[in-house]
């Protein structure tokens, strides 16, 4: 196995292969299988093809050898939205197969996901009924759309992840990441939980107890000085999210309705995963490092 895109995607396609299984129900079996359709979505990620009429007609000629089927922009748009819980299933199987699911901290962060930059295009989306206005501390602007509630390893793998709209506030939909994440026995019983100081608050920490964890973040100014204000840490999950939106695209998602949204966030996860547990096989020293694999 080598550090290139087709070795990813034929390493991505045997290890899900069996774990999406074949199409059941009546009809023929689609041509392009379930698990061959989210290889194609994480390759599509991956070359930073952001137009699907685009990416079938470039990847005709850069994977034509690997998929020698492929479906045209409508049927491949209609099965990627179908195919949000395969992407969801595949991007939970990686994240147990790298050594990281086992390491004793966490990263939690948000980030804004834009969805619409005019006031027309607001008020005729689709996504009117689930979006909202909410304000970019970071970047000192509003914008419209969700906010992308990310839970990853030290290495950038995501573990647990949500779309909530900005209404809502930070450390409420937090503990219901944290709860799910529990669930699924991603948290560990004594993990460290790295976020940043708008987590600050006596309920979130005490959630954070009753889940046998403990909570890492910056000191607020009018509290007393307890871990100070953990620069270099916070750039671990700040260095997830830069690589998602400056390398993987995810605020050029193109998502029109809840479902071309969702599924075009798992596709991003998903090819950020794919790489990490690849680097892993190979003993690449940095987890995230896209350089072999998008071109």
């Amino acid at each position: 196995m080598r550090t290139d895109l087709d070795d990813l995607v034929i390493a991505l396609y045997v290890t899900i292969d069996d774990l999406l299984g074949p199409r059941l129900g009546p009809g023929h079996p689609p041509k392009l299988s379930d698990a061959e359709l989210v290889c194609l979505a994480v390759a599509q990620v991956l070359l930073g093809a952001r137009s699907e009429r685009h990416w079938l007609r470039f990847a005709r000629d850069r994977l034509g050898h690997l998929f020698p089927y492929l479906p045209g922009q409508a049927g491949y748009n209609k099965r990627l939205r179908a195919a949000a819980h395969h992407l969801s299933l595949a991007i939970r199987h990686l994240a147990m197969l790298a050594p990281s699911w086992c390491d004793g901290l966490r990263l939690l962060d948000a980030t804004p996901l834009p969805c619409g930059a005019s006031r027309a295009t607001v008020e005729r989306s689709a996504l009117w009924p689930h979006c909202a206005y909410g304000y970019d501390r970071s970047h000192s602007r509003w914008y419209w759309g969700f906010k992308l509630y990310l839970l990853t390893a030290p290495d950038g793998m995501p573990i647990s992840w949500c779309l909530a709209t900005p209404k809502l506030g930070e450390r409420e939909v937090a503990q219901v990441l944290l709860d799910d994440a529990a669930r699924q026995q991603a948290l560990a019983a004594g993990t460290i939980i790295l976020a940043d100081k708008g987590f600050a608050g006596a309920e979130f920490e005490t959630h954070v107890r009753d889940l046998q964890a403990h909570l890492l973040r910056p000191d607020r100014r009018d509290e007393p000085r307890r871990f100070g204000p953990l620069g270099g840490m916070r750039q671990w999950i700040e260095s997830v999210i830069d690589t998602l939106k400056e390398q993987l695209g995810l605020e050029q998602h193109r998502g029109r309705t809840l479902a071309g949204v969702f599924v075009r966030v798992a596709q991003r996860l998903l090819a950020l995963a794919a790489v990490v547990w690849c680097n892993w096989q190979l003993g690449v020293p940095d987890k995230r490092s896209l350089l072999a694999y998008d071109h």
